[in-house]
């Protein structure tokens, strides 16, 4: 009765698994037979031995993990690679002798108004009250001064939004565009901010137009008449107003000719006068404009168009305030690297 009572329950048991579960009750009782058959066997053919002896026979140990390596065919985990940091397409990367690099516009600053980004006329303050002076002033003044031929030449335009509208400047580096002159320090640091840059400081811009040979001029270490736009042969108030020393808030200046060429060049009309860094330049950092740096007085440097200067990188101003404009003052940007 019991054999057939587990009969009937294996076969009923058999037949209420599913199929997989019946794969798995049928290995699971293989594999318990087969080992006990290898248990006797072994312990026929062996003296007897203690319980540990047999507990360590029958146990199978797992291996121990083992850490990867080199010899398993397995590369070490290479750190991160950051890219290297990298100026605005608009500036050149500066790398001094000591300290760290930054960046330096390539150009000088051409003005926009921020707000709207329309483009202020080079020729005339950004304030529009300064602007509005100058224009009607030299309007009269034009015909009282100078030889008759010279009062002949007309005052840049200055358009209706300029004259009514207050404009806050941000400064762009851009080539063959007229650079803004009549530039105050002040504002030249508002526009350099509103770039997100700021005013290079006496040492940055003085590395800068040395080049990556540290040389007094941006093309070498000696003068040379001619490489950059500056110790011109004449002056633009001496054409104008018979008088270097006089009228210098005249908007006409920066559009005087000597020899049927403008004394004012456009930005990166001059490529002699290139600063070189690796395989990009800096240009007209001597001559052009005179550039405001940072200076708790006011300071600015390089020297403009009509400048008697021969010190090149090395000629520097602290003889007006950070609020003294006139037509030669203008403004070059720099950066830290991001």
């Amino acid at each position: 009765m019991r054999g057939e009572s587990n009969g009937r329950g294996v076969g009923v048991a058999m037949k209420t698994f599913p199929r997989v579960g019946l794969r798995l009750w049928l290995c699971v009782t293989v594999a318990a037979l087969g080992a006990c058959g290898r248990a006797e066997e072994t312990s026929a053919n062996r003296p007897e031995s203690g319980s540990s002896a047999v507990a360590t026979a029958e146990v199978p140990v797992a291996p121990a993990e083992s850490t990867p390596s080199a010899s398993a065919g397995l590369s070490p985990r290479v750190p991160e690679m950051r890219p290297e940091p990298r100026c605005r397409p608009d500036m050149v990367r500066v790398t001094p002798p000591v300290g760290s690099a930054y960046c330096v516009d390539r150009y000088e600053a051409t003005l926009v108004d921020h707000a709207t980004a329309k483009a202020l006329s080079p020729y005339y303050s950004p304030v529009r009250k300064w602007a509005v002076a100058a224009f009607d002033s030299w309007s009269k003044q034009r015909f009282e001064v100078g030889p008759p031929a010279s009062q002949q030449l007309e005052l840049p335009e200055l358009s209706r939004w300029q004259r009514t509208t207050e404009v806050v400047p941000r400064a762009l580096s851009k080539k063959g565009v007229w650079p803004n002159g009549h530039v105050t320090g002040e504002l030249a640091e508002v526009a350099c901010q509103n770039a997100g840059k700021r005013l290079c400081s006496p040492a940055e811009w003085r590395t800068a137009c040395g080049g990556e040979a540290a040389n007094r001029f941006p093309y070498g270490t000696a003068y040379e008449a001619g490489r950059c736009n500056v110790f011109r042969e004449a002056h633009p108030a001496a054409v104008l107003h018979g008088d270097a020393s006089i009228g210098h808030t005249d908007p006409r200046l920066n559009r005087v000719t000597s020899g049927g060429r403008p004394l004012l060049r456009k930005t990166g009309d001059t490529a002699a006068c290139a600063s070189r860094w690796s395989e990009d330049a800096i240009y007209d950092m001597v001559g052009n404009l005179d550039e405001w740096v940072a200076h708790e007085r006011g300071s600015f440097a390089g020297g403009f168009y009509a400048r008697s200067t021969k010190e090149g990188c090395d000629w520097r101003s602290t003889a007006h305030a950070k609020s003294y404009a006139d037509y030669s003052t203008g403004v070059r940007c720099c950066a830290d690297l991001p």
